[in-house]
């Protein structure tokens, strides 16, 4: 008999701990290197990303290696997606846009078997020689919706009484898009519903995200924050520059 491959990340966050997601591993071999690295999830990005269903089931096993979590964003919130990317491997699900308490809570719907769900029971490829399969899935999933409106902000009381939600993660970009300064997510007004969203989020005794750099990260974890996104585009970039900066002698 198959073991159920335990969630690790949500293990940590159930713990007290921190974990960190990367976001923007579209394939299996990207996903190995950041675990070697020591990484706790990364994000497959099927809202902005090329993530295909086929592609989900390689990620899932190459983080399952490395007892990473695999963290799918799907481009909406919509049970039947939700549903799919969990059963092609993932065991994390992260849903866009999410700005009631009704749709924090039909985002949980989607993401749990009965009874705390109405997830389509099939299970795929992690239920494969599973004995219990159903309670052990509902116990290793780890959900996170985005807030990424003012809307959500100003909802934020009511959305954080939704049960079955692990991480309410905060996304500055579209946030301040939504605020009238896109582009800005330094910008004032925008750092202050940051603050205020993931205030909430911390003082009612949930887990709170939001997307870190190498300058805010320390910050964030000291105020509270149990789940740091970060791109990995800009270390690239770092070291490309610095790299070709040698070169020539600058």
């Amino acid at each position: 008999m198959a073991e159920y491959r335990i969630n690790k990340a949500k293990q940590k966050l159930q713990a007290g701990g921190v974990i960190s997601i990367v976001n923007g591993v579209n394939d299996g071999d990207t996903a190995e290197i950041f675990g070697n690295l020591g990484f706790d999830s990364i994000l497959a990005e099927g809202e902005h990303g090329p993530i295909s269903w086929d592609v989900i089931g390689d990620i899932s096993r190459a983080c399952d290696l490395w007892d990473m979590a695999s963290v799918v964003r799907v481009h909406r919130n919509d049970p039947a997606l939700i549903t799919r990317a969990l059963d092609r491997g993932a065991n994390g699900i992260m849903v866009p846009h999410v700005n009631t308490r009704e749709e924090a809570e039909s985002v949980a719907r989607s993401s749990y078997y009965g009874p705390l769900g109405n997830r389509g029971a099939f299970g795929g490829r992690r239920a494969l020689g599973i004995s219990d399969y159903h309670r052990k899935a509902n116990e290793n999933t780890l959900v996170t919706i985005l807030l990424e409106d003012i809307i959500a902000i100003r909802n934020m009381k009511e959305i954080v009484k939704a049960d079955g939600i692990d991480v309410f993660y905060v996304a500055p970009g579209d946030l301040a898009q939504s605020m009238g300064h896109t582009g800005d997510i330094s910008h004032p007004e925008v750092l202050q519903a940051v603050e205020d969203g993931l205030g909430i989020i911390i003082d009612s005794g949930r887990t709170a995200g939001t997307l870190v750099n190498d300058d805010t990260v320390a910050s964030y974890i000291a105020r509270g924050v149990k789940c740091v996104g970060l791109a990995w585009q800009p270390w690239l970039a770092a070291g490309a520059t610095a790299f070709l900066g040698k070169m020539s002698g600058s």
